[in-house]
């Protein structure tokens, strides 16, 4: 018999009026260069509990070998099951069932056509059988506002870069 999993105790109350960002759960990913040391083609990352231990290439379409997880899989995993917890959430709150609901998320890499740099673009498809887009549409715009992932694609994310000693 498989053991149920018990739902996360969030809300989507405006539960919180601090002064400054408070930390609910942090988790440190590590990722080495391996074989050609180039984290991207030829990686290695594990997080700090030992749950995430995966070797990273580069995708065909890149000039990889195609043999592995890449960033991208990994940063459209991480959106689509985090906006779908967001709706889920939203979908519960309204005493709607969130059993049919299905998030795909497709990253693309590419470059900015500004500056010549790279870039991700992000689509998301929401599919939820037996809902009707009117009682949906505002539920979407719910779990958008939500879901840090869709937050920090449109707000940006504090991000700080600094040399170990």
């Amino acid at each position: 018999m498989t053991e149920r999993i018990p739902l996360p105790d969030l809300s989507i109350e405006k539960d919180y009026d601090g002064a400054s960002f408070s930390p609910i759960y942090t988790t440190t990913v590590t990722v080495h260069g391996g074989v050609v040391s180039h984290g991207r083609a030829s990686g290695k990352a594990r997080s700090s509990d030992g749950a995430l231990d995966l070797d990273l290439r580069m995708p065909a379409e890149l000039g990889g070998d195609g043999q592995g997880t890449n960033p991208e899989q990994l940063f459209a995993a991480g959106f689509a099951a985090c906006y779908h917890g967001a709706l889920s959430l939203v979908a519960r709150q309204e005493e709607l069932d969130p059993s049919t609901i299905s998030v795909e998320a497709t990253v693309a890499f590419g470059r900015d056509p500004s500056d010549g740099g790279y870039l991700l673009q992000v689509d998301l498809v929401v599919e939820w059988p037996g809902i009707d887009r009117e009682i949906a549409a505002p539920l979407l715009e719910t779990a958008d506002s939500l879901c840090p992932y869709a937050r920090m694609a449109w707000q940006g994310t504090p991000t700080t870069i600094t040399l170990a000693p």
